[in-house]
């Protein structure tokens, strides 16, 4: 459920200028903004120099108009440049901060692009996962040879020898497989 039947919108920006609001409609695929598919769209317009940003977003219209995207990638046939926005967020009223549309900034052409993706994807995975790190929660681990647990507690003890029967079982397990 990662892509969306919705309207979707984008601006481009650039030193020049921007583009307005213009709906994406004509894929290069028969059907549109499909989980796991890549789009390909023309988008007429003035040439607007360096592109710095981009706003996209959908009208929230239609069944399952929720939308995971990934990054826009925006090829310049006058420089032949590409621009690259790197999103990996939501555009769902009911997902991540419900927001329906992004400001996307251009990604720093001095990091590698594929560097800057897994920066960004091991942000968004702290930000999702670091509930397990706050004041007072004990994380325990399943350990598969000994079949005991390995507890981390708050006060920064380790029990690596923890039986079956702690009682923080009951409370999170955590199972981590090898």
């Amino acid at each position: 459920n990662a892509g969306t039947e919705a309207d979707v919108y984008i601006s481009v920006y650039g030193e020049r200028g921007d583009t307005g609001s213009r709906q994406l409609l004509r894929s290069q695929k028969s059907k549109k903004f499909l989980k796991g598919q890549t789009d390909i769209f023309a988008v007429e317009a003035v040439h607007l120099g360096c592109l710095y940003k981009i706003v996209i977003g959908h009208n929230g219209l239609g069944s399952g108009n929720g939308w995971f995207l990934d990054k826009v990638v925006i090829k310049d046939p006058i420089t032949d440049l590409d621009y690259t926005f790197l999103c990996y967020r939501w555009l769902d009223q009911g997902q991540d901060d419900g927001n329906i549309s992004r400001e996307l900034p251009v990604t720093d052409a001095s990091m590698l692009p594929g560097r800057q993706e897994l920066e960004l994807k091991r942000e968004k995975t702290w930000a999702a996962e670091k509930w397990k790190f706050r004041k007072g929660i004990t994380l325990q681990f399943y350990n598969r040879v000994t079949r005991g647990f390995v507890c981390l507690y708050p006060d920064s003890r380790v029990d690596a020898l923890g039986d079956k029967k702690n009682k923080y079982g009951k409370v999170f397990s955590m199972w981590m497989c090898a």
